[in-house]
This record gives structure tokens, sequence and C-alpha cells, in this order.
């Protein structure tokens, strides 16, 4: 089997770097070949993701956070949402917010991690494309995709967010999260993002129906339960579904934010109402809005409005814990 490393040495402010040597040494332990290299950025992670997938590696493998992750997923798919290569992919967690790890079967220890590796058992899964522009071009307020020139496309498999979501990933990676972890540097940046974000109206195509809806604060459009660094979501989506969930939140004010927040955060199942809605799409299409254009996915700020989400044509082959 040939192994091609992605590592990221600054991933959790820096201690990743301090594991390799201790993952090299579990990788030579287990008689994998593997060559590796250290990554400049994530659009260069990439980069080195598109190389091995071209060089035809049997497993690549992406070590740091979630960004990390996404970066290398995105390696291994084409701008028309074609696998580029046969290769796997692993993971070897060394970040802050193991959402994307928790999701699919992987194990945080190392020591495990490098053991899920070596015996190669995978798992196919669905991935999100999501076509969005890179520059907020404010004279598309209220169009679709069709009256942008050179739109950009990304690859997520957890959750992609507009709105609030956006909005607070942009905050909570500035480096809050640093000082107060995970979970708390997100909660904290939450509860500053509700108290200056300002809703306003959404032009949606949800399945090839167009609907505005109001007052809208934030909808998340995924595959797994864990969206974000403690919220998750009680889904009714397999490996083999070809839909995404829609988390819609609407008319958010403090006296509904702490059950709203509730809801989200404990993974149980409720009921639709005028503030909180789950429903299931195969295609989604949200329309540019000036006055909260951005978009994010897995768990990173990436663009903005308009921008339309739909199933990459190929799946992943994702080596996990059986």
């Amino acid at each position: 089997m040939k192994c091609f490393l992605i590592m990221n040495p600054k991933s959790q402010g820096g201690k990743s770097k301090k594991r390799f040597h201790h993952i090299w040494k579990l990788l030579d332990h287990g008689g994998i070949k593997y060559r590796y290299e250290t990554t400049q950025s994530l659009d260069h992670a990439r980069q080195l993701s598109q190389f091995a997938n071209k060089q035809s590696y049997d497993l690549i493998v992406a070590i740091g956070g979630d960004g990390t992750i996404n970066s290398v997923l995105n390696g291994f798919f084409d701008d028309k949402g074609n696998k580029i290569s046969d290769s796997r992919m692993g993971v070897i967690y060394t970040g802050t917010s193991p959402d994307f790890c928790k999701s699919y079967n992987i194990p945080l220890n190392l020591d495990e991690a490098v053991d899920t590796l070596i015996a190669q058992r995978y798992r196919k899964i669905k991935v999100g494309k999501v076509t969005f522009l890179k520059e907020n071009m404010k004279m598309l307020n209220n169009y679709g995709l069709e009256k942008a020139g050179a739109p950009t496309v990304g690859y997520f498999v957890c959750c992609a967010n507009i709105g609030l979501g956006a909005t607070l990933a942009r905050r909570a990676n500035s480096g809050i999260r640093k000082y107060a972890g995970d979970f708390l540097g997100t909660f904290l940046s939450l509860i500053s993002t509700v108290a200056s974000y300002r809703a306003n109206n959404f032009t949606i195509v949800k399945n090839e129906r167009k609907t505005i809806v109001e007052n809208l604060y934030n909808i998340s459009i995924g595959r797994t339960r864990h969206i974000a660094s403690g919220i998750k979501l009680n889904t009714r989506l397999d490996d083999d579904d070809d839909r995404f969930y829609c988390l819609t939140v609407t008319n958010l004010n403090w006296m509904n934010f702490p059950k709203s927040v509730k809801k989200v955060y404990s993974g149980k199942s409720f009921k639709n109402n005028h503030i909180i809605s789950l429903d299931y799409c195969n295609k989604l299409e949200i329309y540019g809005n000036f006055l909260n254009p951005e978009i994010e996915y897995d768990g990173d700020p990436a663009g903005y409005l308009p921008c339309r989400i739909e199933l990459a044509n190929d799946t992943l082959e994702l080596v996990v814990k059986k």
C-alpha cells in the first residue's frame, strides 16, 4: 500500500507538530510505506491532495483539524463533481473540533487512528458539492448563479451554513477558541453573533421550488449528525440517502433563544415550529443577499452567495473504524 501523508504542523495552535514523530513511529511499526509533506496553508493541503491523487497513491491521509480534512477532501474532486482517482482517504486527527471524526467513526486517539489506517476498512460516503462566489457582488442581490460569471466549486461532508452560522464560523476561528476551547469558544461566539446579527429575507430554491423565507437567521445544509462544536441533530440520513437535511432558524430573539439552543445541542428529535424546523432536500439554491452574504462549510468561511448545493457525482471511500 502506497500512503501519502498531508501533515498540518500549525493545527491545534502548533501542538500537532509535536505528534508527528509518534505517528511516523506507529506507521513504521505497522509496516506502512509512506511519503509525507507538511502544509504551508489550507490551499497547499488541497494542492498536495490533488498531486497525491494524480500519482495514484492508495491512501491519502489528512493529519490536522477539520480545515485540513476539508482541504484534503477537496483535492479528490474536479470542478464537475467527479473523483480524479481511485485513492482512499484517511484521517489522523490533531485538531480542536472533531465533528468529522465523530460523524464517521474515526478514532481520536493516535494509536487507534493509525491502527484504523492499517486495517483499511472503509465506507463509501456521499459528498456535498457547493458552487458559490469568492467575492461579494452586491449586483447579484436576489439573483441566482445564472447571473454569476465564474463561480467557485468546493466540497464538504459535514455541513454548510448560510446566515448566522457563517458569521459565527468567522468569529470563532478568529482566535477565541484557541483560548477558551472549542465548545466554550464557539458558544461565546454564538452569543455575541446573535446579539449583533440582523436577520432578513432570503430567496431559496429547494427541490426546484422557489420560496421567500422571511426573517431568516440561519440555514444549515448537511449530511452528518454533528454540525459544529457540540451542535448535533437527530437526522434520518444514512450513507445511501441522496438527500441533505435542512435546518432552518427564523424569528429568533432573546426570549426563544435558550430553548432553541437547547434543541440543537441536545441531539434529540423535536417538532418543527415557526422558529426552528428540520426537513430534507436533494438540491438547494440560495440567491444573492447583500445584507448577509456569507457562506461556510465544514467549519470554515468559504465565500459568498448566491450558492447551489447538491451531491457530487462520485462517493468518497473513507477509511474508518469497524
